[in-house]
């Protein structure tokens, strides 16, 4: 499972932010970008201490900041059903690509594709 498709389903959900500072941060989500930043609404943020509290009708996060995140239980569940559904669909993981026996390389063979000389080096050296 994806962050960021945990992410978009929990979209309207609550969740709780951990912040690298120690602060916390329990509200619902609104969106979510493809870096983690995240904009939550009815935000309620705690000191890292846990003494202080404060109400924000709306938050940004940078996810670079985001520690950890706590969504609902039933947004994992949700998320684990459409991926079983969409798999199901395209019939197993990953769907194989038939493109010959070469698995879509061209007829390179295996990595790097220059014969076994290495990378980097000249000749003779």
């Amino acid at each position: 499972m994806l962050p960021l498709g945990l992410l978009t389903a929990a979209q309207g959900h609550p969740m709780l932010v951990e912040l690298k500072n120690g602060e916390t941060l329990n509200g619902h989500l609104v969106n979510c970008d493809t870096y983690m930043n995240l904009t939550l609404k009815e935000v309620v943020q705690t000191s890292p201490e846990g003494d202080k509290f404060f109400r924000l009708p709306e938050c940004y996060v940078r996810g670079n900041n985001i520690k950890y995140l706590r969504v609902p239980d039933e947004i994992v569940d949700i998320v684990k059903d459409q991926q079983q559904s969409q798999q199901s669909q395209r019939g197993g993981r990953g769907g194989m690509q038939h493109r010959g026996d070469h698995g879509g390389r061209g007829d390179r063979g295996g990595r790097g594709g220059r014969g076994g000389r290495g990378r980097g080096r000249g000749r003779g050296g």
